[in-house]
């Protein structure tokens, strides 16, 4: 008899261990993908927060009369950061850059004044820039307003796409996991259909009868979380050097959230797996269970 118990012990450890190792596979590929698609939503920012637009301001602008509009500027929404930029300043990032003075062959300074917008990440489209431009035309203090249209288009058919393309992997793999991690935990109910159905014989009530159950799953769905969190964790850390700058994407923020997910996951859907797997067998006859 003892042989009996301290062998149905052992097996009931090793399908708990089984489900725990199961789940926490699941659950590090559920993390792996969510903490993909909310860098990849960073890094979509950050292109996009790249963007930069000119604002050409006449020779006659003093730099005070330039400034003062950059901080006008600067208060819109749709202004990330305004930079104001001299025409001697100009001319020498020119000298820098292409090696000769431009003066030599123009006999002047063939700059202008102007203002470098970078662009909040939400107004980096043709669209919302077209409204912007012919705002800032208004203003008799600006000449001109130049930014490169077709790599901003460019850039936007390419982040659209893959945006939908994330969410729609991140959709299936959640009902991926669901399922996975659902089979398992009917697999591991299954084994005690019939200890399940004598409880029931002997008057026990469907609340007493879930609760060891359920209890177990909440230490699975913990364990497997704190599991996935750790795996998670390893993999981030090993990356890093052939990463670089993926603190600029991958921010404290992201690992929380994710983290976060992880658990709600693992805790809901092996208590909801556990009691649907339960209530399932609570239901049925005894001629019904010999026969599944």
């Amino acid at each position: 008899m003892r042989k009996s118990r301290n062998l149905e012990k052992r097996r009931h450890g090793l399908q708990m261990v089984t489900l725990c190792i199961s789940t926490t596979m699941v659950l590090t590929l559920l993390g792996l993908v969510m903490l993909s698609v909310l860098t990849a939503h960073n890094l979509q920012k950050n292109l996009r927060e790249n963007v930069e637009i000119s604002v050409i301001l006449g020779d006659t602008i003093a730099k005070e009369d330039g400034v003062a509009l950059g901080k006008i500027i600067q208060k819109k929404p749709y202004a990330h950061q305004v930079t104001f930029i001299s025409s001697e300043e100009a001319l020498k990032m020119a000298k820098e850059e292409m090696g000769i003075d431009p003066t030599e062959f123009t006999g002047s300074n063939p700059f202008s004044p102007e203002l470098t917008v970078t662009m909040e990440a939400e107004y980096a489209n043709t669209d919302s820039l077209s409204v912007i431009v012919k705002r800032l035309l208004k203003d008799r203090r600006v000449v001109d307003v130049a930014y490169t249209k077709d790599e901003i288009d460019g850039m936007n058919r390419i982040l659209e796409p893959v945006s939908i393309a994330l969410l729609g992997l991140s959709v299936l793999l959640i009902f991926i996991c669901y399922t996975l991690i659902s089979n398992s935990i009917q697999l591991s109910i299954y084994s005690r259909r019939f200890l399940i159905h004598t409880m029931k014989l002997v008057g026990a009530s469907w609340g007493f009868i879930r609760r060891p159950f359920l209890k177990q799953a909440v230490v699975v769905g913990v364990i497997s979380a704190l599991l996935t969190c750790s795996l998670l964790g390893g993999i981030i850390y090993m990356l890093m050097p052939f990463m670089p700058h993926v603190e600029e994407i991958m921010t404290w923020r992201e690992l929380a959230i994710t983290a976060a997910a992880v658990f709600v996951f693992g805790f809901v859907i092996t208590v909801f797996c556990t009691l649907l797997s339960v209530n399932k067998f609570l239901r049925m006859t005894a001629g019904e269970l010999y026969k599944i």
